[in-house]
Parts: structure tokens; C-alpha cells; sequence
């Protein structure tokens, strides 16, 4: 079980490098944040052994959907578990608002097995909408939660891989790339050493092989943090309407804030799906009052009660998350 207690200081540092390149060495880290290299790579391996810092590869699909799920009374954990056991979903959120759970789902090819058949088997289910994602303005692969630098950020942004909107791979993948793939996703921070091992090739090889995958648009390594971690423990869902016109300015505009981790275009009845994390619920009115989204929208907010997966990987919740 993860301790949600709020970070020190330097852990937050460590994880912002994370989540910049969550496969810069502690060496690395260490020059950027001009601290001791064996303080750095204690602490990093700390929060990697611990649970609290999670660093895993997802692979990009052709497309994907928010689930918006209604459930029985007394089921919602049910619903949760289920979707969150799929290997073809993201994220998997209890919240508060119209719907009980909602869920990204990624899949190549058709959804009418998805929607039709595997979907509404989902136990507890009473009830459920789909939103196909038209457009990500920001993935938690482009969230930053702290305030490094500029010229640190500079330092820290790997040479392939870094963030991506959206993604077109077109090279086929063969079994050794698969295999890989599988490596990453279990450790985005897997050697390539022990990588070679898995699939008896070569050390140079494999490396050619993961910047192929990363050039090529087929992953993107990404770093997993509970934002109450970081001292954001208020997170929420706006379900943005907004006219077809104002879509991409406004999602462009809120995709350079702090406090949104993630932001896709959607199609229903919200246009836009904006996921805020920030400290209080003061700051979260803060947020929905003051931010400047002029005359042109209106919103539902859900607030998320707890996340069971994050980007493909399974949350081990602490009591009374």
C-alpha cells in the first residue's frame, strides 16, 4: 500500500525530473538539480522501490474512448476493478457528478465488439456513454508538477521520445519488438542490459531497437505519480462545453496550465475533457472561477474519489483514498 503523505522537497525535484525523462540516469538528475549524485540516486531508488513512483512504457494505439459508466448502488469498487483489469484502458476513476466510473480505452481497429459485447458486461453496469477522443492537447506524459527551470527542463528533455499529441506509427513490430514493448511496460527504466537478456540479442542492438520504438511513434515512457503526492490531493474532471469554433483555442490555452494534467477533445456532449489536479478545494473554485474561458463555455465538474489505474498501470490505493 502507498503512503500518500506529501513528499519532501527533493523527492518532488526527482520525480519532476521523471517525469521529464523517466529514463535519465541519476547521474543525470543529479547535474540538472546541482545535487550529490548518491543523495539523488538514494532517494530516486527509494520512491521506485516503494511504489510511489512508477516508470512505464504504453503503447500508442490507433484510437481511443472515455467510458462514462453509471452503476448499481454498491458496485461502483466492482465496475472500477473490472474496467481497470483490461488491458486496453488507461486510467479507471471513481468520481462524483452524472457518471460512477469513468475510463480511457485504447484499441486498434473496429469498436463495435468493444461497445456492443464487452462493455455492458461490465459488472454493475446500469448505464454507460462513450466519448471517441477526436484530439489530445496534453497527455501525463506532458504534465509537469513542479517548477523547474527552463534551462533545467532544457537539460533534462531526451533526445526521442518526449511528448507527443498524437502519434502515427507505421513501421510493422516483430516479436523481438514486442517483447521489448512487454519489458518496458512492466520497467520504463529497464536496462538495456537486461533487456538483451530477455531477448538474447545484443546490447547495441537492443538499444537501436528502443530508440526505433521511440522515434517511431509505436511508445512513450511515462512517469506515474499519485498528484496528492506531489501536495495536489484535489483532482477533477470538467466535462467542457464549448462552441466548435473555440475548440482548439481554448484547449490550446488550458493545455499551458499547471494545474491540468491532461486534455482531449471528445465528441458528445461535452466537447472538451480536462483533468485538474490541485491542493485544496478552495484552489479547485479558484480554478473553474478565475481561469479566463472568456463567455464561450459551460462545464460539469466530477471529483475524482480515487484512481485505481493510471497510465496502464494498476494503483495500490491507500486506506481511506
Amino acid at each position: 500500500m502507498v503512503d500518500f503523505q506529501e513528499l519532501g522537497e527533493l523527492e518532488q525535484r526527482i520525480v519532476m525530473a521523471l517525469q521529464v525523462d523517466g529514463r535519465a540516469t541519476w547521474r543525470k538528475i543529479a547535474k540538472v538539480l546541482d545535487e550529490p549524485e548518491r543523495t539523488v540516486a538514494r532517494h530516486g531508488a527509494a520512491l521506485l522501490e516503494d511504489g510511489k513512483v512508477n516508470i512505464a512504457a504504453i503503447r500508442h494505439r490507433a484510437g481511443a474512448v472515455i467510458a462514462a459508466l453509471n452503476c448499481v448502488p454498491g458496485t461502483v469498487p466492482v465496475a472500477s476493478e473490472a474496467l481497470s483489469a483490461r488491458a486496453d484502458t488507461s486510467f479507471t476513476y471513481m468520481v462524483t457528478g452524472q457518471s460512477d466510473v469513468v475510463s480511457e480505452l485504447h484499441y486498434d481497429g473496429g469498436l463495435e465488439d468493444i461497445l456492443t459485447l464487452q462493455l455492458p458486461a461490465t459488472p454493475g453496469l446500469s448505464q454507460i456513454q462513450v466519448y471517441p477522443i477526436l484530439k489530445f492537447f496534453k497527455t501525463i506524459r506532458g504534465w509537469r508538477a513542479g517548477n523547474l527551470s527552463t534551462a533545467q527542463l532544457r537539460m533534462l528533455e531526451p533526445e526521442v521520445g518526449g511528448e507527443r499529441t498524437e502519434w502515427h506509427p507505421t513501421e510493422a513490430l516483430d516479436a523481438t519488438d514486442l517483447t521489448i514493448i512487454d519489458a518496458l511496460r512492466r520497467d520504463g527504466r529497464a536496462s538495456i542490459e537486461a533487456i538483451s537478456r530477455q531477448v538474447k540479442l545484443g546490447e547495441s542492438s537492443v538499444s537501436r531497437r528502443v530508440e526505433a520504438l521511440l522515434r517511431g511513434e509505436h511508445i512513450s515512457i511515462r512517469t506515474l505519480v499519485e498528484p496528492a503526492l506531489l501536495g495536489l490531493p484535489v483532482e477533477a474532471l470538467l466535462w467542457v462545453q464549448v462552441s466548435p469554433e473555440r475548440i482548439d483555442e481554448l484547449g490550446q490555452r488550458l493545455s499551458q496550465l499547471p494545474q491540468v494534467r491532461y486534455l482531449a477533445a471528445i465528441a458528445g456532449d461535452a466537447q472538451l475533457l480536462v483533468d485538474v489536479t490541485v491542493p485544496s478545494q478552495q484552489d479547485l473554485y479558484r480554478f473553474i472561477a478565475q481561469t479566463d474561458w472568456g463567455q464561450m463555455v459551460q462545464l460539469r465538474t466530477s471529483v475524482v474519489l480515487g484512481a485505481r489505474k493510471r497510465g496502464g498501470r494498476l494503483v495500490s490505493t491507500a486506506s481511506g483514498r
